[in-house]
């Protein structure tokens, strides 16, 4: 089994870094994910007794007093940091410019959802998993949908 300090890939792109005990995660360590996101904790016998989640882009999850996204600062954390675009200019999500949607599909946060197939990939277009009827629900109606044509702001001469 797996003793001392290494790490570990999981087949789906995970990696583990930190102290094993019996096989097992076990005291300081981290998981950094695919997408750029890493969840430090202390691990007791494989589960996590206190982390922290950061995303991608450096904001820090917390459970308690959450005031990103909110509903009533519908800011995306770079627009917290950089400021806001000028009047006329959305912002559609945190990375500017956002990742283009392939036809028919929504953009759910992890990856593309095609509710045809109802079978969400990653951004490499690497199978993540099968959308039940609740997360399928929930995509159409929240997530942002690749449109026939583009339209983007084009400055005054």
């Amino acid at each position: 089994r797996m003793e001392g300090q290494g790490s570990y890939t999981l087949p789906t792109g995970t990696e583990y870094r930190g102290a094993l005990r019996d096989g097992m995660f076990d005291g300081e360590g981290e998981l950094l994910f695919p997408n750029g996101g890493r969840y430090r904790a202390v691990w007791h016998r494989g589960v996590p007794a206190q982390g922290k989640y950061t995303f991608a882009d450096g904001l820090e999850y917390k459970d308690k007093k959450w005031h990103y996204c909110d509903g009533y600062d519908r800011r995306f954390y770079t627009e917290i940091c950089s400021g806001l675009k000028p009047p006329g200019i959305s912002q559609l999500t945190n990375l500017d410019p956002p990742k283009k949607i392939p036809e028919g599909c929504y953009d759910c946060g992890d990856g593309f959802y095609n509710p045809e197939t109802r079978v969400i990939v990653d951004y490499k277009l690497r199978f993540l998993r099968n959308a039940d009827d609740d997360e399928h629900e929930w995509i159409v109606r929240t997530c942002r949908k690749a449109w026939a044509e583009t339209i983007e702001h084009k400055p005054k001469p």
